[in-house]
This record gives structure tokens, C-alpha cells and sequence, in this order.
């Protein structure tokens, strides 16, 4: 099993954030822009885990090198059901430095959206305080 998906199946975020290099590239599958920084997405991540219900990667798929993987999810978010994608791409150091997410179906997205807007105050001063 890949380090990242151990940390995030264990819930130790610590260990995720460790993961990411300082220049990570996060992309959310419900923002339009971009967010780049550790902070940012670190605490992206962490509102993330208190948004989800249910999570579950149900299959891994990396490509020969090891430097991009994909983890397909399962999960909810106010009662909808959804499936996602972890897409990431490590840098030569074997840090994330690039993070996207994308989910579906649509309803979901839209869930997902509200939840993680709700919680954005919370994420942004989080990442500042770090």
C-alpha cells in the first residue's frame, strides 16, 4: 500500500502533510482556482476529513515510474453519495507536488462545494497560522 493512502486510511494527517513538498499545487474539483502552498493544503485536507463520510479508497493505480498515482474513493457529504479521484503527481525528492480532486456525480459536487465553503474561514486561518 502507497505511504498516502497508509496516512489517510489511519486518519494521520501529520503524515499526509509530511507527503507534501512546500510547493504542492492543490486543485480542487469545487474551486476554480488553483491553491499553491503546503498550509493551504494542508488544512484543505483537514476540513476535507471532517466533510467526508464514509471514506474509502476502493483502488490504486500508479503508473511505472511511481511518480503519479491515482486513488479512486468513495465517500458522502450531506447525505450524497460520491466518487472521487485522488490524482498525484511526487517530485524528485518523492514529495506530492502536484494535487488534484475531482468527484462526481454532480449533486454530490454541489454538496461537497457548500460543506468545504462553509468550513473555508476555519481552512484559511489555519494555513495562516502556520
Amino acid at each position: 500500500m502507497h505511504p498516502f493512502r497508509k496516512a489517510v486510511e489511519n486518519g494521520d494527517l501529520d503524515a499526509v502533510a509530511a507527503l507534501l513538498a512546500d510547493d504542492v499545487v492543490f486543485t480542487s474539483p469545487v474551486a476554480f482556482k488553483p491553491y499553491p502552498g503546503k498550509a493551504i493544503t494542508t488544512a484543505i485536507l483537514r476540513a476535507v476529513t471532517q466533510v467526508f463520510e464514509n471514506f474509502t479508497y476502493v483502488r490504486e493505480i500508479a503508473n511505472p515510474d511511481g511518480r503519479d498515482h491515482a486513488f479512486v474513493f468513495t465517500a458522502s457529504v450531506a447525505g450524497k453519495k460520491l466518487q472521487g479521484c485522488d490524482f498525484l503527481h511526487f517530485d524528485e525528492d518523492g514529495k506530492i507536488d502536484d494535487f488534484t480532486v475531482m468527484v462526481r456525480p454532480l449533486s454530490a459536487a454541489h454538496a461537497l462545494s457548500e460543506a468545504m465553503g462553509a468550513q473555508f474561514e476555519k481552512i484559511a486561518r489555519e494555513a495562516a497560522e502556520q
